[in-house]
């Protein structure tokens, strides 16, 4: 009698548990606000003249705070990865983190940093517009939309 009675209170308690996991994001969680003081915009993604290759992101970062933040990692909605780059001297590289200093901006755009993207899906047409994620370090993160433009489009 007594493992019946546990028994079916892990049931209902798991499955009430379960329920849980079905509920939708909030606005906040799809789009995370990012640290203090720190905001993107001017977001674009250029497609890439060969069909298959990599696409490059750029955008403009803005920390009107006092603390220095550490860009680890971008992310690009639907795409399969995306690595920051930097152009020095020619020749492109990965690099790790980016840091955004207090009071100022820093800029991905072509011949410094970028982000290579790589996979993006077919529905990733020019005219269209994909989220774009930073992670910082200590996790905290900013999304921010980045118009799709073609091969050719101004940069």
């Amino acid at each position: 009698m007594k493992r019946t009675v546990w028994a079916a209170l892990a049931l209902t308690v798991g499955t009430i548990g379960l329920a849980g996991c079905g509920e939708q994001p909030s606005e906040a969680e799809a789009k995370p606000v990012g640290p203090a003081g720190i905001s993107a915009a001017n977001g674009r993604i250029m497609l890439s003249a060969v069909s298959g290759n990599p696409a490059a992101a750029y955008f403009d970062v803005t920390n009107s705070g006092n603390h220095d933040w550490m860009i680890r990692a971008a992310s690009v909605q639907g795409a399969q990865g995306a690595t920051m780059h930097v152009t020095q001297d020619g020749a492109m590289q990965e690099t790790l983190q980016v840091m955004v200093k207090g009071g100022e901006t820093v800029k991905f755009e072509p011949g410094g940093l970028h982000v290579m993207v790589d996979g993006l899906p077919d529905t990733a047409k020019a005219g269209t517009k994909a989220d774009v994620t930073l992670t910082f370090v200590g996790g905290d993160k900013v999304t921010f939309p980045a118009e799709i433009r073609a091969a050719g489009d101004e940069r």
